[in-house]
């Protein structure tokens, strides 16, 4: 049995292969707790109907996106969600910017690691968890990430979420709540029971009243991290 620390929850994956294994390495738990919070355990049926309605995804990455779905669809009873986003640290704060694939977020959390250089790392680069633990919002590595596989076993205090745009100037301003309840939404896991989706909707109301909301426009520049950081730390920083 293996039992993984993550997102400060025991998951138990059953059978972990290929890259679901990999990626899941770093986050292996050595601390002698076999509780378990979390189970998960994808049998050979459903990858197999998954393959089939999706053939042109192989194996491993069915194994690997299925043990991601089960695990942030039973976060959601431990206080969690799933951001799509890729969520930067920077002095032990963590930043989370989420958009549409493609639309640029990857891009703009690598300029604030060359901007900050060894003060920021990437936490998790596209499904980091975001929980609710004691009171506070904390943004959370999981072996579930993106193309490049960046992800961080670590908890880190959530400090601000921005909803990205592409545009030719960099213009930052708190989010609109009727606009961000749709935005979260649609970068979250939505195919819930009616309870999970009661439960959705009750963390995301104490994660709005917590965490601030941001609707960033940016381009690709040293600008656009002066522009994002200033605005989410409530400094100044050249």
């Amino acid at each position: 049995m293996a039992i993984y620390d993550i997102a400060g929850l025991k998951v138990e994956i059953v059978n972990p292969k290929g890259r679901t294994k990999k990626q899941a390495l770093p986050y292996l738990s050595n601390d002698g707790d076999k509780r378990v919070d979390i189970r998960i355990d994808v049998d050979e049926k459903r990858v197999a109907a998954a393959m089939k309605e999706h053939p042109e995804l192989v194996q491993d990455d069915w194994e690997y996106m299925l043990t991601g779905s089960d695990f942030y669809t039973e976060l959601i009873n431990f206080d969690g969600i799933l951001l799509h986003s890729s969520c930067v640290v920077v002095d032990g704060k963590a930043y989370a910017f989420s958009a549409d694939s493609g639309t640029g977020k990857s891009t703009h959390t690598q300029l604030w690691l060359k901007h900050f250089g060894s003060r920021a790392y990437i936490l998790n680069d596209d499904k980091p968890a975001i929980r609710l633990i004691d009171g506070r919002v904390y943004a959370c590595g999981t072996p579930w990430s993106g193309k490049y596989d960046y992800s961080v076993p670590e908890v880190v205090e959530l400090a601000g979420i921005c909803f990205l745009e592409r545009s030719e100037t960099n213009t930052i301003k708190r989010a609109d709540t009727g606009k961000a309840v749709f935005n979260i939404f649609s970068q979250t896991v939505r195919a819930l029971s009616s309870a999970k989706m009661e439960k959705l909707f009750d963390v995301l109301e104490e994660l709005f009243a917590k965490v601030p909301l941001y609707e960033f426009g940016c381009n690709i520049s040293d600008e656009a991290v002066l522009t994002s950081y200033n605005a989410m730390c409530g400094e100044e920083i050249k």
